[in-house]
């Protein structure tokens, strides 16, 4: 084959190993940027001790008269690394690195329980057909098309005060989750079902449930993995709003999505109240985003890749069979 015909199959493949190398490196530095959340997260006593400070004591001397934090970039200094919370004068840093305990907690169990309940219905509905199928389905349509921010909104103002509040917002972002990855996993069911394996299975008079968590639970793996990675920020990003809007976790429990909040009403007079935890919440789902889009592209099987290398291939081929009694002549 001339040089010249293999060429544009060859340049090809090395622009796409090129943009898998590219995307690597940002899967790579946004799983960089999550593990040090979750040492952070794990290890905030630790560095509020290094500090000298914890986000519940109040400093009433760092503030002015009007409540603002004394001092350049909202009280920043050695003492208090990222300032202090204006009204309160609590020290921010405490707060940043304690709040990351709540949003990542709440999030990883509120995907968790979304993951869990739409794993299972879904995986169910899909193998199982029939009446129940149509039935778990009409649920997602009307689960997906309901307003969960505002009945989020209306059922934490009405909870019972005695139900403990993280477990609350837990129950409450989980549940209402759990519709998209059962539509996902339904999908991916519903074509499992018609494989081979799992007609052979059958057949040999294996049990369905034995089909179910030993044929097709295994082969959405991949599925539930990217999907769970994907999913994470969103659940943070949902019990930030809550917070937000006062309704998730309660004062003084250091939570990212209340001190936005927070910090909205003295964004121009300490824009640094807002510069950290947003920054914080900011940069967390980003690298969660990423690294989702990363693991899929991983995990999931690069099938068009392959078939235009072929297709590539096979074309360089004939013009290289049809030009080459060209070139004899």
């Amino acid at each position: 084959m001339p040089a010249s015909l293999a060429a544009p199959g060859l340049v090809g493949r090395v622009l796409r190993q090129a943009r898998g190398w590219r995307r690597d490196l940002w899967t790579a530095g946004a799983g960089a940027v999550v593990a040090t959340c979750v040492v952070v997260a794990l290890a905030a006593p630790l560095l509020t001790a290094v500090e000298g400070q914890d986000p519940f004591t109040y400093h009433p001397d760092t503030l002015d008269a009007s409540g603002a934090p004394a001092g350049p970039g909202g009280g920043i200094g050695p003492t208090h690394w990222f300032g202090v919370e204006p009204l309160t004068g609590r020290d921010l840093f405490a707060v940043v690195v304690h709040g990351a305990r709540t949003s990542l907690g709440i999030g990883l169990a509120a995907t968790a329980l979304a993951v869990g309940l739409g794993v299972a219905a879904g995986a169910t509905a899909g193998f199982l057909g029939g009446w129940y199928d149509r039935l778990t389905t009409r649920v997602i349509d009307v689960l997906l098309g309901f307003p969960t921010l505002v009945f989020m909104i209306a059922l934490g103002a009405i909870a019972p005060t005695d139900l403990p509040r993280p477990l609350l917002v837990v129950l409450v972002v989980g549940g209402f989750g759990w519709p998209s990855v059962a539509r996902v996993v339904r999908g991916q069911t519903l074509s499992l079902r018609q494989r081979g394996f799992v007609l052979a299975s059958t057949a040999m008079g294996a049990g369905r449930g034995h089909v179910l968590v030993r044929q097709v639970l295994p082969h959405l793996t991949v599925t539930v993995v990217v999907y769970t990675t994907l999913l994470v920020p969103q659940m943070i990003a949902t019990e930030a709003a809550l917070s937000f809007l006062g309704v998730g976790v309660p004062p003084p429990t250091p939570s990212w999505g209340r001190a936005i909040g927070d910090a909205v009403a003295w964004v121009s007079t300490d824009p640094a109240f807002l510069a950290f935890p947003g920054g914080a919440l900011f940069l967390l789902t980003l690298a969660l985003t990423v690294l989702g889009d990363g693991l899929q592209d991983r995990l999931a099987p690069r099938t068009a890749d392959r078939t235009a290398d072929r297709t590539a291939d096979r074309t360089a081929d004939r013009t290289a069979d049809r030009s080459g009694p060209r070139e004899a002549r």
